[in-house]
């Protein structure tokens, strides 16, 4: 496994360990990259190789090639399918060991990844321990566990649909069906603007080789309900009843799909807000493991629904009116997105207090839409904006601290400080309320006196508010970045911060070949760009 990477002492420069390269002197980097994918029916890996070129003061993506993609295994529970509730790392961390000699690459040599937690195994009883495993195992990872509305913007990006939005001027629907949910983005030129998911999959129940049941989900117990179908662990459901639980599903979905105010019952299923549904997509694409069956590309059953229900869906879908394109990506769109990134090299003022509070590592950015531009601020629309924030990235009840990223502009009065702070303050205060610091990245210079008014002039007339504060400029993030600040460095009064981004593929007629773009607002996860900033 890999060291961190090694501070050059003079310049507080930062080196990959396994080349010892200087981002900040070479004009073209070449990393190999994984992306690995956990979700409640399946698991799978992909390996890539990245060049990433100087553009400023910015590395970006210039060539990326898929060099392995691992088998596909049906995601392993302890005690078997019936009890679905516990993964089974040992058998995972296997598999992973597995895919890497298949690709004949050593854990060492993988220069950064990414492990996100999608679907229905987000909550499971040790998903976190999954993540954490899974981090420290191979290589430097990230690790994610990503809510309904995170996996829903991945698979948009990563199938293409975002890509095609922009190419073909269009409004692209992308839907990912999985095991344990289906999640829906709508694409407007390159950007997520509308997204939804539902607790309909393909293995809400689950079949041996004889066709008893294996596994049954909440869900699978309502759509039952619903048709007069029994559903019982180690029984062979009635065939036609069984169809009929099918095409309720896929009558559910389609109602998602289409309609801007679904009937209860289909709200039920929702895990998100439903689409506004105000306009009919021009194009629709599919993702998930389910679009395999749509597109033809899978003739094996696997002891699910996922044939029947992929039948049942295009029926309702050919006679609606968007046309059906396929999409970049099928089953893999998630983990093709996530082993995918970008780099930058920046730097300026902070401010730290106190300085133990650090190092902090895989901090989730948040980028509110802050109205910062007039002269006087609302501290009240800065608070609304940066709660609407957290909840669009599912981080509205985080325990973990997060990085609000924002762009100053204007002048820095006492004023304007402080209703800046105030906003910041109250739209965090769940977060601040358990003790967590408050994390402050601008892209401007003004980060040593946002750290200091927030210390200096707003603490103290918020006595419940304790947490430490870090507040560092000079910076350009975006959503769905993760973030590292080191500790001090004590010879140079810097510290060294890694930010993560992930980047999406995107087709030749878009970026050259094999070019990948960074991703659009509302988007995902991560390779290191490194920063120096001094302290104030």
């Amino acid at each position: 496994m890999r060291e961190d990477p090694i501070e050059e002492e003079a310049g507080g420069r930062i080196f990959f360990s396994n080349v010892r390269r200087s981002l900040e002197e070479e004009d073209e980097i070449r990393l190999l990259s994984v992306g690995v994918d956990i979700g409640s029916a399946t698991s799978h890996l992909v390996f890539s190789r990245l060049v990433l070129e100087r553009l400023d003061n910015r590395y970006v993506v210039a060539e990326r090639e898929i060099v392995h993609e691992s088998e596909i295994l049906l995601t392993p529970y302890l005690g078997g399918a019936a009890d679905a509730v516990t993964i089974d790392a040992a058998t995972l961390r296997s598999f992973v060991d597995r895919q890497y000699a298949l690709a004949r690459l050593d854990p060492a040599a993988i220069d950064t990844g990414a492990l996100i937690l999608t679907g229905v195994a987000v909550r499971r009883r040790n998903a976190r321990a999954i993540g954490e495993l899974f981090a420290a195992q191979a290589g430097k990872f990230v690790s994610v566990s990503a809510g309904d509305a995170l996996e829903a913007t991945l698979a948009a990006f990563g199938s293409g649909a975002a890509a095609r939005s922009i190419r073909e001027s269009a409004r692209i629907m992308n839907v990912d069906i999985g095991g344990g949910t289906s999640k829906v983005a709508i694409c407007v030129s390159g950007e997520v603007t509308e997204l939804t998911a539902a607790d309909i999959g393909a293995r809400v129940v689950a079949f041996d080789t004889e066709g008893r049941v294996t596994r049954i989900e909440e869900a699978a117990r309502r759509f039952a309900a619903e048709v007069g179908l029994g559903l019982e662990i180690g029984a062979v459901p009635d065939a036609k009843r069984l169809e009929r639980m099918v095409e309720r599903m896929a009558d559910r979905l389609f109602e998602v799909l289409s309609q801007p105010s679904p009937q209860a019952a289909t709200r039920a299923l929702l895990r998100l807000e439903p689409l506004r549904n105000e306009q009919v997509p021009d194009a629709i694409t599919f993702s998930g493991g389910v679009s395999e069956y749509l597109y033809g590309r899978e003739p094996q059953a696997f002891g699910d629904l996922g044939p029947l229900l992929a039948r049942a869906i295009l029926v309702r879908v050919r006679d609606w009116g968007p046309r059906i394109e396929p999409p970049e990506q099928g089953i893999r769109a998630t983990v093709v997105g996530a082993s995918q990134y970008t780099v930058q090299v920046s730097g300026s003022t902070i401010f730290v207090a106190p300085q133990s509070v650090l190092p902090l590592r895989n901090l989730p950015v948040v980028a509110p839409r802050l109205p910062i531009e007039d002269e006087t601020l609302d501290a009240d629309t800065i608070a609304h904006e940066v709660r609407a924030a957290l909840r669009r990235l599912d981080l509205h009840h985080a325990t973990q601290a997060v990085a609000l990223c924002y762009r100053w502009r204007g002048s820095a009065t006492f004023a304007r400080l402080d209703a800046f702070c105030r906003g910041i303050a109250d739209g965090l205060s769940e977060i601040l309320a358990q003790g967590l610091p408050l994390v402050l990245v601008g892209d401007g210079d003004v980060g040593g006196l946002i750290g200091i008014h927030c210390h200096e002039e707003l603490r103290p007339r918020m006595p419940q508010w304790q947490s430490a504060i870090v507040s560092i400029d000079g910076i350009l993030l975006k959503e769905f970045d993760f973030i590292d600040i080191g500790a001090l460095l004590e010879t140079s009064g810097a510290v060294p911060v890694v930010i993560k981004s992930l980047v999406f593929p995107v087709s030749a007629e878009l970026g050259g070949t094999g070019a990948a773009r960074p991703a659009a607002p509302a988007t995902d996860a991560i390779l290191p760009r490194e920063v120096a900033g001094r302290s104030t």
